[in-house]
């Protein structure tokens, strides 16, 4: 089985995503430890300094929207924040995020003494009572979730033992209400949302080896839906997307744990119901008002409520584990969609809030969220999703020596294959030109953001490694190679030290040494993706990125869809910001009115419109 490469192993560098990435930790740095713990110490009958009595609410400094103290979901974002500082620490080892990580959880750890040993929750115990009747009540095992899932990241990532402690001591509780649920009412088990709570518990089993863990994932494993995906039913669609597809993760953490295929096809079923069959529009999303799209309607359903973030970021989580399990490209190129029109697009650049959901209509605008009185359940995800980046750039197969690179993003790999230490160096490999320099007209490609240095800087030998660079599903033509500025190709058969091939999606270089150079160049162009109901109408995609067109009134296009350089030309021109070149730019010609292209990711409060009509 392949492994990714962990937090502490890779570091991202300069560019986009290192940006995006400090926006984030920016955010997380800010948030105050009381107003986080707010609801934690309400619960536990904590008082908060100066609230006894609040003359002014709203010079209060609490977290309001989805965390105020009158909403059932409060205390939810906490769990959230754990994660991402965790993580954070365990990548670049930040002391002022660690010092944060670890009075929160002294501070859960008083307020569940204070509960009576067991219960650390944000919410009264009795809101799982509801779950027995029919009362409406919002989703208590999903706000409970993010809890228990801060708790075991905060001590898989940091060592944290208090944190286990926690987890422990809420596992006991919920060993005690699953005991009374079986006997009382089943069905109030899967109540209240509890979509990752098999994961979560199979993940501290495999993490501890506590076999309570074991017992509670054996209580969540029934759920419905996978009958219906084994029976190859139609189990998705009109569904919430959302509470589905941790379900399925939670299937995934079950075959790595049990061995069982049967797991494993359960995924790989749904993965066929939820992308391969169903489509996707050209950001990735497959849903509309938090509901699963039917296969193949992406015309009917597209409007102003599609995509909502937190399924993105789930269905990048499903597919890690499908590319760990077979080292199919598809996955990667899937992440990789996702990275640029989710990750990016809906996080806002400045301030790093999400957008809950991503419109898709004529004139568009994003809704970005507050920093302090939003709190949506994307915002949580949101701030998880720009500390993954480390996570999802290389993998390895110790046992056939293999170093997977699946993403083309800036970074520093320092780990081991088995055994061995390696190290290399990914980055942009475009030209920059100094104020006395002329300009280069046989440049060609050198101003490409597809243009990457990878440099072998290991202490160990590598001869034995094989470099497996992905080829992106979106090439437009062959991955130009170079190795020590020698241009290889890769289709012809090759005498030298260093050898190029092909092999399944991916590049294979063996045969390196300490200090050899490796340049990609990775060739695109801009295609339409058309919707398969309504063919006439599509986005336009340049490589993996999508292009907004900067227009709120215009929808159609003059023009052959098959031919985007018919009515469309670069704009370009030296930047001083994350590339050097402006890169993915283009204005219309030949049209009514021409207006300009960006990619979707560089859009903030600007009226948007991703999909056309075609006008021959």
């Amino acid at each position: 089985m392949v492994r990714n490469y962990g937090l502490g192993e890779v570091k991202v560098t300069e560019g986009l995503f290192k940006k995006r990435m400090d926006v984030n930790i920016k955010y997380l740095k800010e948030l105050d430890n009381t107003a986080l713990l707010q609801n934690y110490y309400f619960e536990a009958g904590i008082i908060i300094p100066g609230l006894m009595m609040m003359e002014d609410p709203a010079s209060a400094g609490l977290h309001w929207g989805w965390e105020a103290p009158t909403c059932q979901l409060r205390g939810h974002f906490l769990g959230h924040y754990l994660s991402a500082a965790a993580m954070v620490v365990a990548n670049t080892g930040d002391e002022e995020l660690a010092s944060k990580v670890r009075f929160i959880i002294s501070e859960l750890r008083k307020c569940q003494e204070l509960n009576g040993g067991k219960w650390a929750g944000s919410i009264p115990e009795k809101y799982f009572e509801v779950l027995t009747t029919d009362r409406y009540i919002w989703s208590p095992q999903y706000t409970i979730h993010k809890l228990l899932m801060g708790l075991l990241d905060t001590y898989k990532y940091t060592g944290n033992e208090e944190a286990l402690l926690i987890l422990s001591g809420m596992a006991d509780w919920f060993i005690d209400w699953t005991t009374d649920m079986k006997k009382r009412k089943p069905d109030a088990i899967f109540k209240g949302e509890q979509a990752g709570m098999l994961e979560l518990w199979a993940d501290a089993f495999v993490v501890t080896g506590d076999e309570k863990y074991k017992a509670l994932a054996d209580t969540y494993k029934g759920q419905g839906i996978f009958k219906l995906i084994k029976a190859g039913k139609d189990a998705l669609t009109d569904d919430h997307t959302n509470a589905s597809i941790p379900i399925l993760q939670g299937a995934a953490k079950m075959y790595e744990v049990t061995e069982d295929e049967g797991w494993k096809n359960i995924v790989l079923a749904f993965w066929k119901s939820a992308v391969t069959d169903r489509g996707m529009y050209a950001t990735t999303g497959a849903n509309a008002g938090e509901f699963w799209i039917p296969p193949k309607k992406l015309g009917e359903y597209r409007g102003d409520r599609g995509q909502e973030f937190c399924t993105v970021y789930n269905m990048v989580r499903v597919a890690e584990y499908l590319f760990k399990w077979t080292g199919d490209s598809k996955y990667s190129d899937y992440i990789e969609r996702c990275l640029y029109n989710g990750f990016l697009v809906q996080q806002n650049e400045d301030t790093g809030m999400p957008a809950y959901f991503l419109p898709l209509t004529t004139g568009s605008k994003k809704t970005w969220a507050s920093k302090r009185n939003d709190f949506w359940c994307c915002q949580g995800t949101m701030i998880q999703a720009q500390v993954k980046y480390p996570e999802l750039i290389y993998s390895v197969d110790d046992d056939k020596k293999k170093i997977y690179i699946n993403q083309y993003i800036p970074s520093i790999l320092d780990g081991k294959v088995d055994g061995k230490s390696i190290k290399l160096v990914q980055s942009l490999n475009m030209k920059s030109y100094d104020a006395q320099t002329l300009f280069d007209e046989h440049g060609g490609y050198e101003k490409s953001r597809w243009k990457y240095k990878f440099e072998i800087c290991s202490d160990e030998d590598v001869n034995e490694i094989s470099f497996l660079f992905r080829a992106p599903i979106w090439l437009d033509g062959d991955v130009q190679v170079n190795v020590n500025d020698e241009v290889v190709d890769y289709k012809a058969n090759s005498s030298n030290r260093v050898k190029v091939s092909a092999e399944d999606g991916y590049i294979n270089i063996s045969g390196c040494k300490i200090g050899d150079v490796i340049d990609l160049f990775l060739p695109s162009k801009v295609k339409a993706e058309r919707l398969p109901d309504m063919p006439e109408q599509a986005a336009f995609v340049d490589g993996p990125i999508v292009l907004a067109g900067l227009t709120s009134d215009c929808d159609v296009i003059n023009g052959d869809f098959e031919k985007p350089d018919s009515f469309l030309y670069s704009v370009s021109e030296h930047t001083y910001d994350t590339f050097i070149w402006l890169q993915n730019n283009y204005r219309t010609k030949h049209q009514m009115k021409n207006f300009k292209f960006i990619p979707f990711y560089d859009v903030k409060d600007e009226s948007y419109t991703i999909y056309f009509e075609e006008h021959k």
